[in-house]
């Protein structure tokens, strides 16, 4: 079966789960899913499955990524914070939804590759950073969403305090090994509502980088 067919059959299983938001589904299939996946796994990469990536790291399964874009309730004006880039594949969904897309990723490796990948796309939109995610971007803040893509026990302070008035934030909350609950918070003028949405399993939010300091200086859009 060839890619074309393999990434048709995905969105209808991805419609049959209950993914609803037609401009989702079209960023999705607007995705090349088989450019963020390792050579080895190509063959793999419309499968409803997650795939490892290296360091540790997975990309998530497609219906995941789907559900999570799906719970921020994007529109074309905002401007959306991811933490933890991982392939890169998440945030080229995002950059099909919102303004502009601002991502953090602790691993060089996998940000140098993620940042590749965007250039082939051309995503004019992305912009990345290497650091510590749990400590958001306050230099772009306040973003209009914000989504996290590693588990913690608590959503980090810094990300509800980055997250605008009348703003979405998703993110996995819970034990670090096994299922989590992934939660959406909104910020009101008084404080937070939050909700729970479904079980998942997410690799850990790990505060501060893998291999250096955060930096410090202008952040590079991808280009």
């Amino acid at each position: 079966m060839s890619l074309e067919s393999q990434r048709i059959r995905l969105i209808m299983e991805l419609r049959s789960h209950g993914v609803t938001d037609t401009a989702v589904l079209s960023a999705v299939e607007r995705v090349p899913r088989e450019i963020f996946v390792p050579d080895s796994f190509k063959e793999h990469a419309y499968e409803n499955t997650a795939l490892p990536i290296g360091m540790g790291q997975t990309i998530s399964q497609p219906s995941v990524v789907a559900f999570m874009t799906q719970a921020l309730e994007i529109t074309d004006r905002m401007k959306v914070l991811e933490v933890g880039t991982g392939s890169g594949y998440q945030a080229a969904i995002l950059s099909k939804l919102a303004r502009r897309v601002y991502t953090i990723e602790r691993h060089r490796g996998l940000l140098r590759e993620a940042e590749r990948r965007f250039g082939e796309l051309k995503l004019r939109n992305v912009v990345t950073k290497l650091g510590d995610g749990s400590k958001g971007w306050p230099e772009q803040a306040p973003f209009d969403r914000i989504l996290v893509t590693a588990a913690a026990t608590e959503i980090p302070p810094a990300l509800i305090e980055q997250l605008a008035v009348g703003g979405i934030l998703v993110a996995p909350v819970g034990k670090q090994r096994g299922d989590q609950n992934l939660v959406r918070l909104r910020r009101t003028e008084t404080g937070t509502e939050q909700e729970t949405l479904w079980a998942v399993r997410f690799v850990p939010l790990v505060s501060a980088p893998a291999e250096e300091k955060p930096r410090n200086g202008p952040s590079r859009a991808a280009s």
